[in-house]
């Protein structure tokens, strides 16, 4: 057993139940869990094995990242001014060159980069696996840089030849699928609290897998505690119009059909629902995973999350692949959604049938609180943890750690918080992740940054041989 104190912080913004910011605050660590929180005057006496002073700087939960695809920092900056469409067609040929140390490799260096902006847990879609690839790879690279993981086993099974949009070569046969994702549950699957891994099975999209691969997903995954289902939806007007010409319904009229609305479900995107499909989201407990940097990078639209919140649809951020985002930074993800939605009601359109549906009441903007409440307590409420998203005595250890001194945040002593979201993205003096130190002032402590972008550029060099 062993203690961490950390006190003299300048602001501790808790986000618990009470949304407590405490001035001189502290926490108490006892192995990778927290005991206290609160003043440095009530609790900063306690004997620990260590003691962190953190004057001059705001601490956080550790935020929690829902949807990547991190095998995608191997093909950044490409098809830079073309719709989603496009970008698909001509990544999908590239990513069938992949194989498992790729898959290592990349999810590494995109585990880096999130615990440098902020992110404590994150999960990974990875939906394609050419070449004997596998999810084993990404859950390696976790364990080896501290993450807390939610392994996201994607598919897709439908390629052209049968009605898909994947070229053949990047699908895979459904028994095999569900085989892989029995065998990763069995394995690496841990519903206790405070669990470091978890398993989530994840079709990629209503246009590359198969209704019946979406019911027995589902199936699966429902006889498992804590295995969560997730995909993409709502992402593209040509998706709408493939679920009608495919399914005779909407989007998310084609999920509720392969029983795939739910508590335990979580979406991508979903930036074409109606107010209704709003509602039955809210109803049944469905999650979003907003992705606002992605959606804008390829021109998509923008997702209702203002009506979304007001109406109690469970919402969450996700930096979305590299490829389609081009960076993966948690605080540059809250800042832009925080933006984005005060523009959001200039460009919803008006409510038609079958079209890209209205704004849904009186327009409101989106506040810094709310944006990183999406980015910690609402990621954690999607993933099913009630350990993780915000500070408080029994909760996992995972917090970050800002320095103000610094130029980028000179002048913002009224609100330093929200001053972490408008003045930056920034990165993290200090991570903990159960109980851990990741990083300290600035750079990690155990973990080689400069080998691993090594190893990435190298296989770089070897998938692009021969483009």
């Amino acid at each position: 057993m062993s203690t961490l104190l950390v006190k003299n912080i300048e602001l501790l913004a808790t986000f618990d139940d009470e949304r407590r910011e405490i001035k001189d605050g502290a926490i108490y660590v006892r192995d990778n869990v927290i005991e206290a929180v609160g003043s440095s005057s009530d609790i900063g006496a306690m004997p620990a094995d260590a003691t962190l002073d953190l004057s001059g700087h705001v601490v956080m939960p550790g935020m929690v990242n829902i949807h990547h695809h991190m095998y995608q920092t191997l093909t950044r900056v490409m098809v830079q001014d073309d719709e989603l469409l496009v970008w698909l067609k001509t990544l999908y040929p590239i990513w069938a060159k992949l194989d498992d140390d790729a898959m290592r490799i990349s999810a590494s260096v995109a585990m880096a980069e999130l615990i440098y902006s902020g992110c404590t847990t994150t999960s990974d879609h990875l939906y394609i696996l050419p070449n004997n690839s596998t999810l084993d790879s990404s859950i390696d690279s976790a364990r080896a840089i501290g993450m807390r993981f939610h392994a996201a086993r994607g598919a897709m099974s439908r390629g052209e030849s049968q009605g898909g949009l994947p070229p053949d070569s990047c699908v895979e046969k459904e028994d095999a699928i569900l085989k892989d994702s029995e065998r990763l549950i069995q394995r690496y699957h841990d519903n206790s609290r405070h669990a470091m891994n978890r398993i989530v099975l994840a079709p990629c999209s209503p246009f590359s897998v198969t209704p019946n691969l979406m019911r027995e997903a589902a199936a699966l995954a429902r006889r498992h505690a804590g295995v969560h289902l997730h995909s993409h939806l709502a992402e593209e007007l040509f998706e709408e119009k493939y679920c009608y010409e495919i399914y005779g319904m909407r989007p998310v009229e084609f999920a509720e059909s392969v029983g795939w609305l739910g508590p335990d479900v979580w979406f991508a995107h979903s930036i074409f629902m109606t107010s209704d499909e709003i509602k039955r989201f809210a109803a049944t407990g469905t999650g979003v995973a907003h992705c606002p940097s992605a959606n804008m990078r390829c021109g998509q639209g923008i997702a209702k999350i203002r009506e979304m919140l007001d109406c109690g649809v469970k919402v969450g951020l996700g930096v979305d692949g590299s490829a389609s985002n081009d960076t993966s930074n948690l605080f540059m993800e809250a800042r832009l959604a925080l933006m984005l939605q005060r523009v959001a009601p200039h460009h919803y359109l008006s409510e038609k049938p079958g079209g890209r549906g209205g704004f849904g009441g009186t327009p409101k903007a989106l506040s810094a609180r709310e944006a990183f409440s999406m980015a910690t307590r609402g990621g954690a409420a999607i993933l099913g943890r009630d350990d993780i998203g915000y500070l408080a005595p029994g909760m996992s250890a995972d917090f970050i750690a800002v320095r103000l001194n610094q130029i980028g945040l000179s002048g913002t002593q009224r609100d330093p918080l929200a001053a972490l979201l408008m003045c930056g993205p920034f990165r993290v003096d200090y991570s903990f992740i159960n109980g851990k130190e990741i990083i300290r002032k600035g750079e990690f402590t155990a973990f080689d940054v400069e080998a691993a972008m090594a190893d990435h550029a190298g296989v770089m060099k070897r998938i692009y041989a021969d483009a």
